[in-house]
């Protein structure tokens, strides 16, 4: 699903595509400048930081809050921004094992404990 995609901006021309909803349509509905729109499209500008634009965009694409396109499009924007999304920041659990998983994606040894502790979590997810 996530990986499907390139990026944000070709997830994002993706569901409007989808939808048959028109650049300019897309905009009026959404309040937004076509230009900026192109250009994250495009991949030229980042997706925006601020939720409440976010929310607004995926709204205007008729991508429903808790579906399986609402988290993508919301990962793949903090992806492309190069942050964590901020509802995993919330998890105070998750804050704690990420030096862990960072260690891993690094191919360091992360300890027994820390594993465990996020092999855990992952299986409650």
């Amino acid at each position: 699903m996530a990986d499907d995609y390139k990026s944000f901006g070709d997830f994002f021309k993706s569901l409007r595509k989808k939808k048959r909803i028109t650049l300019r349509e897309f905009c009026i509905k959404a309040s937004a400048d076509p230009a900026n729109i192109s250009r994250l499209e495009r991949g030229a500008m980042p997706p925006p930081q601020d939720t409440e634009i976010l929310e607004r965009y995926a709204k205007a694409l008729g991508v429903k809050a808790g579906n399986d396109d609402w988290y993508v499009f919301f990962d793949l924007a903090a992806a492309d921004r190069g942050i964590i999304p901020k509802d995993l920041m919330a998890d105070h659990e998750v804050v704690k094992l990420l030096p862990a998983f960072f260690r891993t994606l690094r191919g360091q040894k992360p300890t027994e404990e820390e594993m465990t502790k996020l092999a855990d979590k992952i299986r409650r997810s």
